[in-house]
C-alpha cells in the first residue's frame, strides 16, 4: 500500500496519457475507468463505445476516459500515421503494408505513442508478449546504448522490495546485453524508491567455479561498470552471497553489493523466469510486471492471466516511467 500511494503521488503531479489497445477486455475497461475516476491519468481505450459500455460496471464513463475506434479514425489522420510509420521503418514496409499492419490495435496504439498522442501504452491482457513488444521495438525502439529491451519484475512482500530481471524477454543474453540490463534495472529500481545495489547472478561467486557461462557474467560486470561507473554493480555472485550478509562476508568480503543486493540480474531467461516464480509461489512475494526496460517511451506487457488490480498497478508504473523519461 505504501508503494501504491507513492506511485499515486508521483503520477498525480503530472498526469500522463496512456493508450490501452484492448478495449474489448472487461479487465482493461474497468481498470481504466478506475484510473480515470481517480484522476491518476488519462486513458485512451481503443474499441467501440457500445462494446466498452457493455463491459463497464458503471453506466456512465468518466469524462477524462477517451474512447478511440481505429475503424472510424479520420482518413487524413490515418494517412499521416501511415506515412510516419513508413518513414520510421526506413522503407522496410510499403504504405500498403503499413495500412494493413495498422489495423492491428497494438501497432495502432504504438503509433499513437510515437506520434506524441499518448505518453505510453499498456497491452498484453489478451495478446501474447510478442504482439505487444514487436511493434514497440519496430517503432519506438530502444534508447541509445541499449540494444535490447528487457523485462523486470518488482517483487513485493510486506515492506520488502526487489527487482528481478530479465525474466521475460531475452532467452540467452550476451555479456553486453546483461550489462545493459543491469544498468536499466538500476533505473527501474529508483522508480520504486529502491536505492539500487545490483548483483549479476551466477552459480559461482568471485571465481569459485569456472565455465563459459560464468565468464559471460564476469565480462558483463566489467561492461556494466563502464556503462555506469557510479552505480553499485557487482558479480559474479551466487544468490546467498548476494543476499545474506554472513555468507557475503566469507565469499565476497570486498564487495559493496554482496550481502546487500536488491536488484538481481539473472544470466539468462530460464533462470530468471524460474527464480521469480519460486519467489512468488514459495516465498509469498507479489510479482508486478513484466516492466519493459530500455525503450525510448514506455510500453508495458501484461500477463494474459492478469486481473484488474494488476492492470491498475502496471498502469501506474507505466505512467511513472513516462514521467521519468521526460
Amino acid at each position: 500500500m505504501e508503494l501504491l500511494e507513492s506511485l499515486k503521488q508521483k503520477v498525480t503531479q503530472k498526469p500522463m496519457t496512456l493508450v490501452f489497445p484492448e478495449g474489448n477486455d472487461e479487465r482493461i475497461v474497468n481498470a481504466t475507468i478506475r484510473l480515470a475516476s481517480e484522476n491518476l491519468l488519462t486513458p485512451i481505450v481503443l474499441g467501440k463505445r457500445e462494446e466498452i459500455l457493455k463491459l463497464s460496471r458503471t453506466e456512465q464513463l468518466p469524462e477524462n476516459l477517451q474512447i478511440l475506434d481505429p475503424a472510424t479514425y479520420p482518413a487524413a489522420a490515418f494517412e499521416e500515421m501511415v506515412a510516419a510509420f513508413v518513414a520510421r521503418r526506413n522503407g522496410k514496409n510499403t504504405a500498403e503494408q503499413a495500412r494493413e499492419m495498422l489495423k492491428d490495435v497494438n501497432y495502432f496504439g504504438t503509433m499513437l505513442v510515437y506520434l506524441g498522442k499518448a505518453d505510453g501504452m499498456v497491452s498484453g491482457a489478451i495478446h501474447a508478449t510478442g504482439d505487444t513488444v514487436r511493434p514497440a521495438l519496430q517503432i519506438i525502439k530502444t534508447k541509445p546504448n541499449v540494444r535490447r529491451t528487457s523485462g523486470a519484475f518488482l517483487m513485493l512482500r510486506e515492506d520488502e522490495r526487489y527487482i528481478f530481471s530479465d525474466c521475460a524477454i531475452n532467452i540467452d543474453p550476451t555479456a553486453q546485453d546483461l550489462a545493459e540490463i543491469a544498468v536499466e534495472s538500476a533505473k527501474t529500481a529508483r522508480l520504486f524508491d529502491i536505492d539500487p545495489k545490483v548483483a549479476l547472478m551466477s552459480f559461482s561467486t568471485k571465481g569459485s567455479a569456472s565455465s563459459p557461462v560464468v565468464d559471460k557474467v564476469i565480462e558483463a560486470v566489467k561492461l556494466a561498470k563502464q556503462l555506469a561507473p557510479n552505480e553499485e554493480i557487482d558479480g559474479e555472485l551466487q544468490f546467498d552471497a548476494a543476499f545474506v550478509p554472513s555468507v557475503a562476508a566469507k565469499k565476497a568480503p570486498d564487495s559493496k553489493v554482496a550481502g546487500h543486493a536488491n536488484v538481481f540480474v539473472f544470466p539468462e531467461l530460464q533462470s530468471g523466469n524460474i527464480g521469480y516464480k519460486i519467489a512468488q509461489r514459495l516465498g509469498g512475494f507479489e510479482a508486478v510486471g513484466p516492466i519493459l526496460q530500455g525503450l525510448n517511451q514506455p510500453v508495458s506487457d501484461l500477463s494474459r492471466g492478469c486481473d484488474e488490480e494488476e492492470i491498475y498497478k502496471v498502469s501506474l508504473i507505466t505512467a511513472a516511467q513516462a514521467i521519468d523519461e521526460e
